[in-house]
């Protein structure tokens, strides 16, 4: 039996952040530990580029144009989203973790999902560096292995 598996190695592979800036006390530490992930693997510094938009509603969107424009190997999408007191929690974590599966579906470039979908500020908190570890680290090791796992596969981006 042959198995495949992605390795997690990311030299000559380039990856776009994209990071949402609401609920930035949250995203800046899944950024700090996306890129300290890339990094760490391999990926140089100068095939990171880190896009940033208003909030986590827009990830799929910019995560689409930089998937179309093939110079990335994989996209890690940050983002944070608190449930309040009304229903807009669901709309927006919904639709974002819809597109961002559906992107990778049309285009076949991996995403690390790294959308944090919380009660409260803490748990955001516990989860972007804390007791739980960071999030965004875990996104970018998973863009990592699937960028990889799609090359071997025939199917992926190298990131030119």
């Amino acid at each position: 039996m042959n198995e495949i598996r992605g390795a997690l190695e990311g030299v000559g592979r380039r990856f776009a952040i994209i990071v949402s800036r609401y609920n930035d006390l949250v995203t800046e530490r899944l950024l700090n530990g996306a890129r300290s992930c890339l990094l760490q693997h391999g990926v140089a510094e100068a095939d990171v580029e880190v896009i940033a938009v208003p909030g986590a509603w827009e990830l799929p969107g910019a995560a689409l144009v930089a998937a179309h424009t093939g110079r990335f190997a994989g996209i890690v999408a940050l983002g944070c989203v608190i449930r309040g007191e009304t229903p807009h929690f669901d709309y927006v974590a919904g639709e974002a973790a819809r597109g961002l599966a559906s992107l990778v579906l049309e285009t076949g470039v991996p995403v690390g999902f790294g959308l944090l979908t919380t009660e409260d500020p803490e748990q955001a908190l516990a989860r972007a560096g804390g007791s739980k570890g960071n999030k965004g680290w875990e996104a970018a090791l998973s863009a990592l292995e699937m960028a990889d796992l799609y090359a071997q596969l025939g199917g992926g981006h190298e990131g030119a």
